[in-house]
């Protein structure tokens, strides 16, 4: 793989990575009490996991266990083929139409920052069966193993989530675009626009 743009320095990605650890710590600590009740109401709902993994392909290409809070039930994908998350899906719990509105099905994702799988900001994980159609329309996105995928990414600000191929062409765009301009004063940009959006009650 070329890199062909958009490196950071390596003093930026220590610095990058520094904030990572010391956010996802802070944010384990402050919503340690949230993770708890999250955790107890999924899991009395029907009895399944609470806690949903997934994998999902990042740093470098390797694949990881990306983990959430279960919004849907447990035979989602049942027959074992891979389906996009749409708008009022009705694989969706009781509860989780609430996590997905909110994003609060995300938190145990500051475990995966703070392991190293992931980074506050950067581009949102996905399925290697995903990855495969997306790269045969453009094979750019390997670019972006360059990079830890994000908690937080600048074409989820804008354009919520994604549920059809061409949605995330879009969105490897945008993603193409941050990789290019990234910078640790762009990161911070993002969490902050992202923290306000979600306090105001933006919904993507």
């Amino acid at each position: 793989m070329q890199e062909k743009f958009g490196a950071l320095s390596l003093r930026a990605r220590k610095l990058k990575r520094l904030v990572d650890v010391v956010l996802a710590l802070l944010g384990l600590l402050i919503f340690s009490p949230l993770f708890l009740i999250i955790y107890l109401v999924v899991k009395m709902q029907d009895r399944g996991n609470a806690i949903f993994k997934q994998e999902r392909v990042g740093y470098k290409g390797v694949p990881f266990m990306l983990y959430k809070f279960r919004s849907m039930r447990t035979d989602a994908e049942k027959d074992g083929k891979p389906l996009l998350f749409s708008n009022n899906d009705p694989r969706l719990t009781p509860i989780g139409g609430f996590l997905r509105k909110y994003h609060v099905d995300e938190l145990p994702q500051l475990w995966n920052v703070l392991k190293g799988d992931m980074s506050f900001v950067g581009y949102r994980p996905e399925r290697q069966f995903f990855i495969d159609q997306i790269m045969t329309i453009n094979p750019d996105y390997e670019l972006l193993y360059q990079i830890r995928p994000g908690l937080f990414s600048e074409a989820t600000l804008y354009n919520g989530y994604t549920d059809t191929i061409e949605k995330m062409i879009q969105r490897l765009k945008m993603d193409l675009a941050y990789f290019s301009k990234q910078s640790f004063w762009f990161d911070m940009k993002i969490i902050f626009l992202t923290a306000i959006y979600l306090v105001s009650g933006k919904r993507n």
